[in-house]
């Protein structure tokens, strides 16, 4: 088939790279966001599909919105019998849900129903899920409700952050959505509507969601750490400035601190919790690198009974 990929970020490449590779499939232009400001100088960096597609002679598309005419206008004459879409970043409205001859789908991390949304991966671990995958589904207006061609399953390890999972699913996923490629083209595949129930929702994580509160169970406080890593990243307050929390570990032989409190030895630091304490591993400190916390603490001389938390 004739292909055009849509995808932004970097946990899209080994879905495009998939499908290059394949030979079966010709993927004639990519579909991205465009470039954006990165760094400290705020230049504007190409996405990560965008370079990658460069890099293998890929026409770059890269609309403003995908309702542009100018963009519709190219899609057409490319004349597309399918479009792949991983994590492309814009909603895309009907007039261009039309043009591929078998439609746009979606390469999406988690089991539909559950996790609609912009942030599947991150909502599973903050739930507690033990069990997450992917799934590709044929694009609807609705919120990833259209109906499901396959899944995989994935298990969310007792230590793995939303990077983590995030870069197995990915490359996972990718040869879900080249053997869903193949089952449309011949014939094989059919899309099944998803099921009225065990329908959630995974809206984008914001900053407010990542901030700890210490008068949670340990538990919790783990998930939102592991969750919101690499980003937004978990924070705290110490001294009235933002501590980011990059790294922790649950601890269970530790129940004499109250939520927020901290206890600071020569190897480790702890903090109290609604349960017991958790270990803070690494943390990063208002303008400055990530570093290990026992060496935070030692530079900041922790004192006796102070606590991180508003």
């Amino acid at each position: 088939m004739k292909l055009v990929f849509a995808g932004t970020p970097e946990v899209a490449v080994p879905a495009l790279d998939a499908l290059i590779a394949s030979g079966r499939h010709e993927v004639a232009a990519v579909v991205t966001r465009p470039d954006a400001p990165a760094g400290r100088g705020r230049r504007l960096v190409a996405s990560p599909i965008a370079q990658r597609a460069e890099e293998a002679g890929i026409e770059v598309l890269k609309p403003n919105r995908p309702r542009d005419e100018e963009f519709l206008a190219r899609l057409r004459e490319i004349g597309p019998d399918c479009c792949p879409v991983v994590a492309y970043g814009a909603l895309l409205p009907k007039i261009a849900l039309d043009v591929p001859t078998r439609g746009w789908v979606n390469l999406h991390f988690s089991l539909l129903p559950a996790w609609r949304g912009a942030a599947p991966v991150q909502h599973a671990i903050m739930a507690g899920d033990q069990i997450t995958g992917a799934s590709t589904f044929l694009i609807e207006e609705g919120l990833d409700s259209g109906p499901v061609f396959g899944t995989i399953t994935e298990e969310v390890r007792a230590t793995d952050t939303s990077g983590d999972l995030l870069t197995r699913l990915a490359f996972a996923g990718s040869g879900l959505l080249e053997a869903t490629m193949d089952g449309i083209e011949g014939g094989s595949l059919q899309a099944v509507p998803q099921p009225a129930d065990g329908i959630s929702l995974a809206p984008k994580i914001t900053v407010e969601d990542a901030q700890i509160d210490w008068a949670a169970p340990a538990m919790r406080v783990d998930r939102v750490v592991r969750g919101c890593t690499p980003a937004p990243g978990a924070w705290t307050v110490f001294r009235g400035e933002r501590l980011k929390l990059v790294a922790a570990a649950l601890v269970t032989d530790r129940t004499d601190l109250a939520p927020g409190v901290l206890a600071a030895g020569k190897n480790n630091v702890y903090v109290g919790t609604g349960s017991h304490a958790v270990e803070l591993l690494w943390v990063q400190p208002q303008g400055k690198k990530p570093m290990k916390a026992a060496d935070w603490a030692r530079g900041v001389r922790i004192e006796a009974g102070e606590r991180v938390g508003a």
